[in-house]
C-alpha cells in the first residue's frame, strides 16, 4: 500500500499502466515540459534552500537515486525526474539527442518552480546533463557527472574488442542497429535489464529479483524500448551537439566527476577538464557501474561536499 503521507497525484500520468513506486517523504509529480509531460518525484526542503535535481540512466528510473534521496532531503530541496522515454514520463516521437532532452528536463524543472539548481545525474542522465549544462549554465549552480561515457566528450571513439573491457561497451554498438534489439528484446526485457544490473554491479546481489521486473517492466510499458534506444540512436547527433556548443564557451560552473573503483569510466575528472576548467573528481571505492545503487553513502556525501564547497 502506499505511504498514506505521501500525495501521489495520478492525474496526468502518462503510463497509467505501470506500477508507481512510493518514497516515504516525497510526492509525485507530472509537469508539462514544452509539450511532453514528464514524470517527478519531489521532496525535502521547500523552503528557500538549495534545488538538487537528479536524472538516472539505462535501464533504470528516478528509483536508482532512492538510497541517496532521503540523505539529501535532510539538506536540500530535492528533485528525481524520470527523462522522456523512461519510467512514468512520455515517451515521445521525434529526436532524443541530448540538448533537446536537456530542453525537455529543463522545462520541467522551471515548471515545478525552481529558477536554478545543482544537478546530478548517472549514466545517460549524465549524457544529458552534460547536455543541459552547455546550454543553461547560468541557471546551475553545478553539475555532478556520474561513471557516463557522454557522447563526444568521455565516450571512447570506438568499442574496445578485447573480451576483458568490451563487456562493459558492446551495447552501443547492438543498440544502433536498427530494428534488431526490438526484435530480440520485446518480451525478454527482463532478461537484458537483469544481465545489466547484475554484471556492471561490482556485487552481483546489488540487484533483486523485484528491482530487476521494476525495471523491465518500465523499459516494457508503452514505447520504453524504442525510447531508450532512440537515446543511443541519436548519440552522434547529441556529440555533434556537444561540440557545437563547446566551439562557442567551456563550461566554467563547477563540475564533479564521480568515478567508481570498477566502473566504465576510470578517472571521469580527467575527462572532463579538456571541456570544464572547474572541474573536480571523487572516486568512490567498492562499487561498479551503479554507483548510486551500490554506494548509496558515499555517493551522497560526495554530492553534499560539493553543495558545500560551491555554497
Amino acid at each position: 500500500m502506499p505511504d498514506p503521507a505521501i500525495t501521489t497525484r495520478l492525474s496526468g500520468n502518462p503510463v497509467p499502466d505501470l506500477p508507481l513506486h512510493d518514497l516515504a517523504g516525497f510526492a509525485h509529480r507530472w509537469v508539462d515540459a514544452g509539450g511532453t509531460r514528464l514524470h517527478a518525484v519531489e521532496g525535502g526542503r521547500s523552503n528557500g534552500g538549495p534545488t538538487v535535481v537528479l536524472l538516472a540512466g539505462f535501464p533504470q528510473t528516478w528509483w536508482a537515486w532512492r538510497k541517496v534521496m532521503p540523505t539529501l532531503a535532510d539538506r536540500y530541496h530535492v528533485i528525481a525526474i524520470d527523462l522522456p522515454g523512461q519510467g512514468h514520463s512520455e515517451r515521445p516521437d521525434g529526436s532524443y539527442d541530448t540538448h533537446t532532452v536537456a530542453a525537455y528536463v529543463h522545462a520541467a524543472v522551471r515548471a515545478l518552480g525552481v529558477p536554478s539548481y545543482w544537478l546530478a545525474a548517472h549514466d545517460i542522465g549524465a549524457w544529458v546533463a552534460f547536455s543541459l549544462a552547455l546550454e543553461y549554465e547560468s541557471q546551475l549552480h553545478g553539475v555532478a557527472l556520474v561513471d557516463a561515457g557522454i557522447p563526444g566528450i568521455t565516450l571512447p571513439d570506438a568499442v574496445p574488442l578485447d573480451p576483458e573491457r568490451a563487456w562493459k561497451t558492446w551495447h552501443f554498438a547492438f543498440h544502433l542497429v536498427p530494428g534488431l534489439p526490438e526484435t530480440l528484446l520485446t518480451g525478454r526485457e527482463h532478461e537484458y535489464v537483469g544481465w545489466f544490473l547484475k554484471a556492471k554491479a561490482l556485487s552481483p546481489a546489488a540487484f533483486d529479483d523485484a528491482e530487476i521486473e521494476q525495471y523491465a517492466a518500465a523499459l516494457a510499458a508503452d514505447g520504453g524500448l524504442r525510447a531508450s534506444l532512440a537515446y543511443y540512436r541519436d548519440a552522434a547527433a547529441s556529440a555533434r551537439g556537444n561540440h557545437a556548443a563547446l566551439d562557442r564557451q567551456h563550461l566554467t560552473l563547477p563540475v564533479l566527476g564521480i568515478s567508481s573503483s570498477h566502473g566504465s569510466i576510470p578517472d571521469m575528472a580527467s575527462s572532463l577538464r579538456p571541456w570544464a576548467g572547474n572541474a573536480a573528481g571523487v572516486v568512490v571505492p567498492d562499487a561498479g557501474h551503479f554507483v548510486p545503487d551500490e554506494q548509496p553513502g558515499a555517493v551522497a556525501a560526495a554530492l553534499v561536499d560539493f553543495i558545500a564547497r560551491g555554497d
